[in-house]
């Protein structure tokens, strides 16, 4: 979920083999969780699920990250960790607004619907399966390329227990299990965007650093 964010070093150019196909396989993962992102928060919204909602947050995260190991492949620490503090003070943006829902819900929401949920979920399961699949030749790489195609191996977690949370609410009759799936979702969107934040802080300032030494 949201802290396996793929948060990784990018390598310089030079040491990725098969540079072009990994940079064709980049810009596919980066459409189709752009995509899922809009599909689950379209079905959140219409669903009235707060799961879809917490795991777009994952589908958002991630197309961030594929679009960055695409931009900077050969840019500068420091303006790798400045996409970073941006990509994670949206992650923890978007927790806080889905916890905030979380909570009216618990005060007057209504009961989600199961169905879109379920099958919303087992599309992200679908994207994510496909993803992993894509990057599995690089699962022996660097530690960038392990952890791009372990993060969408891990992320089919959340796509789990989006479906878990639909079984739970058709079984149940009531929202309980979706907003749980959420609180927990959201609540680790929040904890993985604050240590991205805190790591590309201190990555700026040791950069920042170096770069005094070498005046």
């Amino acid at each position: 979920m949201a802290d396996h964010c793929c948060d990784h070093d990018i390598p310089p150019a030079s040491q990725i083999h098969n540079l072009p196909r990994y940079r064709r396989i980049l810009w596919l993962a980066l459409v189709l969780n752009a995509a899922m992102f809009g599909v689950e928060l379209v079905g959140g919204y219409r669903s009235g699920s707060l799961s879809l909602l917490a795991d777009a947050i994952d589908f958002a995260g991630d197309a961030t990250n594929y679009g960055i190991s695409l931009a900077v492949l050969s840019a500068a620490l420091t303006w790798r960790a400045r996409a970073a503090q941006f990509k994670a003070l949206c992650m923890m943006a978007f927790g806080l607004f889905v916890l905030g829902r979380a909570l009216w819900a618990v005060l007057g929401g209504a009961v989600p619907d199961a169905a879109t949920m379920g099958v919303v979920g087992a599309l992200a399961l679908a994207t994510n399966v496909s993803v992993a699949w894509m990057l599995y030749a690089f699962r022996e790489g660097d530690a960038n390329m392990r952890s791009v195609w372990l993060c969408s191996r891990n992320d089919a977690i959340g796509n789990l227990a989006v479906m878990a949370a639909a079984l739970g609410v058709l079984g149940t009759g009531t929202a309980w299990p979706d907003l749980l799936v959420a609180v927990i979702m959201s609540s680790l969107a929040l904890l993985g965007g604050w240590q991205v934040l805190r790591q590309a802080r201190g990555e700026l300032l040791a950069e920042g650093r170096t770069a005094d030494h070498a005046r």
